[in-house]
């Protein structure tokens, strides 16, 4: 009986199924067929919205330009216009990781608002509460997803990997080589791999002045929130031996700055030898000269604000973004702003040595080069600047100024130039525009290109040589020359380059004193960076700050306030911008 009715029951249930089993695989069909339609919705709406802005060559989402309007649709067409930041009709986690990379890019000193930070946020929380609610999102809402997150991703790509200022915009004397990336490929690579913040931090420089400055950037910003630096207090000059109540104010204020390793006693108001090593400390630091005296000049740089600090980390983070990633292993960076030339092997300083640079109407300019030879007891073929603004009213005034110069007069250039005599020209009919001579001063102890020049060929006619004015390396600010950098160190600098061949360092020394030029081709060739750092640090965490001589900082922070938060890298796979 109890196994007649238990198969009564089975069939019961049986029955039921069978009766509602067509109609859940209709409902499950239909939801497919539902989903699918809304995801070829989603997908033509944006094959319409990135068509329409290509034509108009005006994208937006609300307020917010798009602006990577070549890259973006490349991603998109070659993927077939699929979603690749919603799935389902939600968001991915994708989005998560994009939203901190955005938030990150502030340690990099860069501003988070210009990545569409804001309006991700807020169409990202509207899609996941509306998917919590059991409602359908609105194709709309998703096509604004996709094109904000991947128009912020690319822009950050272009910002990390290029700058977000295109310096040649500002700045005429910008060359270096940018770097190529297919951008496109590169996000869906990201995508594919679900590394988008790793991504991103790959693009950064990787080197340790990079690293340093940016971890400076972080300790100025954690010190403005703990309230800055206090000031000093205007008064006479300081010096050792000296008794003051502002005395422990400048502690205070070394302190703070790191110029001091322990606990300063705020009631010692003299000043004495350890703290005018400290001074020094801070002026080496400054780029001022080291005398442990707290002047006008010192003073100012110690109550520079703090703000003021941070915006010069900010502007040289950016000037780092604008070289190659690679530099090379062995390398030279002439700092302009620093008056300072670095050999660098394997990211170490292998060699330093001080510099003198252009003086503001004659700007050594920023660019590279590859030094491949150097040219001992060289001539100095005037360039026709100095030729026709310096030499020329000499001459005008008294043409024995060659003489004592050591100056020829020259017509032609090569084998085909002549020599003339330069009492047999009547120079009062000569000017810049019809000079057809020619000055070159001839090797000797007083060439004003010292006993060697170091070459790497480029339009500004440019190069690193000696100089016989060598007292001018003990001034602190040294813009001097005409567009050329004078070298504290030839022979050591020119040893280094040598290195590995038969030439001595007495057969050097012997070749910088000889009467007729030599050329030398270097065994290896060297990359140039002749860059304009204003602020730099060092591996072991020391900040450095330099006046900005060319005074270029504040063009380049207007740019970076009142920059449309563009591409400058784009992708070879469409052209470039």
């Amino acid at each position: 009986m109890n196994f007649r009715i238990q198969f009564l029951k089975t069939i019961r249930v049986l029955l039921v199924i069978c009766l509602f089993l067509p109609s859940y695989f209709s409902q499950e069909a239909v939801a497919h067929e539902t989903d699918e339609r809304r995801k070829d919705q989603v997908r033509e709406l944006l094959r319409e919205r990135i068509e329409a802005g290509l034509v108009e060559a005006d994208l937006k989402v609300a307020t917010q330009q798009i602006f990577s309007q070549k890259t973006l649709p490349t991603f998109y067409m070659n993927r077939g216009f699929e979603t690749a930041w919603t799935v389902g009709g939600e968001p991915v986690a994708a989005v998560d990781s994009l939203v901190t990379a955005i938030m990150r890019s502030y340690q990099e000193g860069l501003v988070p608002d210009d990545y569409h930070l804001g309006i991700i946020t807020e169409y990202v929380t509207q899609a996941r509460n509306s998917k919590e609610a059991g409602l359908t999102l609105r194709p709309g809402l998703l096509v604004d997803i996709e094109l904000l997150c991947t128009d912020a991703y690319l822009i950050i790509a272009s910002h990390y990997s290029s700058g977000k200022v295109d310096p040649a915009t500002f700045d005429s004397y910008w060359e270096t080589d940018r770097r190529e990336l297919d951008m496109a490929e590169y996000l869906q690579s990201a995508l594919d791999n679900d590394i988008i913040i790793t991504s991103l931090h790959n693009l950064l420089p990787d080197k340790p002045g990079y690293l340093a400055l940016r971890d400076a950037l972080s300790w100025f910003r954690q010190n403005e929130r703990e309230g800055g630096w206090p000031a000093v207090s205007e008064g006479p000059v300081l010096r050792i031996g000296d008794q003051s109540d502002r005395v422990p104010q400048i502690r205070q204020r070394l302190l703070i700055a790191g110029d001091i390793a322990g606990p300063v006693d705020t009631t010692n108001t003299l000043f004495d030898e350890g703290l005018e090593s400290d001074v020094q400390r801070f002026q080496l630091r400054h780029g001022l000269e080291s005398d442990g005296i707290v002047g006008t000049t010192t003073l100012k740089a110690l109550n520079t604000p703090i703000q003021d600090r941070i915006i010069s980390a900010q502007i040289n983070l950016e000037r780092w973004r604008w070289l190659p990633k690679d530099l090379g292993e062995r390398h030279i960076i002439v700092n302009i702003a620093g008056y300072d030339v670095r050999v660098i092997e394997s990211d170490e300083i292998v060699m330093q040595m001080k510099a003198v640079v252009g003086r503001l109407y004659r700007e050594t300019p920023v660019f590279t080069g590859i030094m491949t030879y150097l040219v001992f007891s060289p001539y100095w073929n005037l360039p026709p600047t100095i030729s026709g603004e310096d030499i020329l009213p000499q001459v005008q005034q008294d043409v024995e100024y060659l003489a004592r110069r050591n100056m020829k007069v020259l017509q032609g250039w090569g084998a085909e130039s002549t020599e003339v005599d330069p009492s047999t020209v009547d120079w009062s009919t000569v000017n810049q525009e019809n000079m057809l001579y020619r000055f070159r001063q001839e090797p000797g102890p007083n060439n004003a290109l010292g006993t060697v020049k170091f070459m790497f060929p480029n339009e500004y006619h440019v190069y690193l040589h000696d100089t016989p004015a060598s007292d001018l390396f003990g001034e602190a600010q040294r813009d001097f020359s005409s567009g050329c950098i004078r070298v504290e160190k030839p022979l050591e600098l020119a040893a280094y380059l040598l290195k590995g061949t038969d030439w001595t360092t007495g057969g050097i020394r012997n070749a910088m004193n000889q009467s007729s030029d030599e050329t030398v081709k270097l065994p290896q060739s060297i990359p140039v960076y002749l860059l304009y750092w204003t602020a730099w640090a060092e591996k072991d965490g020391t900040v450095h700050f330099r006046n900005d001589v060319y005074q270029r900082d504040g063009k380049l922070l207007n740019a970076l306030r009142s920059e449309r938060p563009g591409i400058i890298a784009d992708v070879r796979s469409t052209g470039s911008d």
